[in-house]
């Protein structure tokens, strides 16, 4: 595919289903984890191949073609357009689906400029030590820490500056958010939202479930 798109594609891939499998393997989580990698990969895949396909097309020697390369250069000058396309391209866009709500659900959580306690803190720097973090903005999320102390990463900060995501543009500061360990946001919510045990039950495995490390 066009513009390293399949390399990127694959590595996006590995990323996705390896820390299912690492919880699959130890434990932590239930097999049927693994069934949500076809589910968000797969028209991932799917969507390269359609843009792969396209640009073949417009290269094609035809004047339908050159009028509608033509018509795209000029659609290209808009700034919307271009901010569209360029998320696209580079799979800053990709968009899992896990239901309704905060558009920050299922998509790739931004590298923001955090406050925490220990000092300040970037977002993506939370995140390599492979952990899933829960990321409480407000201090008010009211969920029991410790039966996902030993796997989940609960940060407690203050993000002063704008939440913006690729090809959507600003959005509205959440008051929390579950991410998983390859950067996607699972969870969006407050202090009176209830889902919030449910979804770290779903990704990262019951209280008390064995752990074997």
């Amino acid at each position: 595919p066009d513009g390293a798109q399949g390399m990127n594609t694959g590595m996006q891939d590995a990323v996705n289903l390896g820390w299912k499998l690492a919880q699959v393997v130890h434990g932590t989580s239930p097999d049927r984890l693994l069934d949500t990698y076809h589910a968000e990969r797969h028209p991932v895949g799917a969507r390269v191949l359609r843009t792969t396909m396209a640009s073949v097309a417009l290269r094609r020697p035809d004047p339908r073609t050159d009028a509608l390369r033509e018509t795209l250069d000029a659609l290209m000058h808009t700034e919307t357009a271009r901010r569209l396309f360029a998320a696209m391209l580079s799979g800053l866009d990709i968009h899992y689906d896990l239901g309704d709500g905060h558009p920050l659900l299922g998509r790739r959580m931004p590298d923001l400029d955090l406050v925490t306690a220990a000092g300040e803190v970037r977002v993506y720097a939370l995140l390599r030590d492979a952990r899933p973090v829960l990321l409480d903005l407000t201090e008010g999320v009211a969920v029991d820490r410790a039966p996902w102390s030993d796997r989940v990463r609960f940060v407690d900060a203050t993000c002063a500056g704008p939440w913006e995501l690729p090809g959507i543009g600003a959005v509205s500061a959440p008051s929390a958010v579950l991410i998983r360990p390859d950067g996607h946001v699972a969870w969006v919510g407050d202090s009176t939202d209830r889902a919030l045990p449910e979804a770290l039950t779903t990704w990262f495995g019951a209280p008390g479930r064995s752990r074997e490390l």
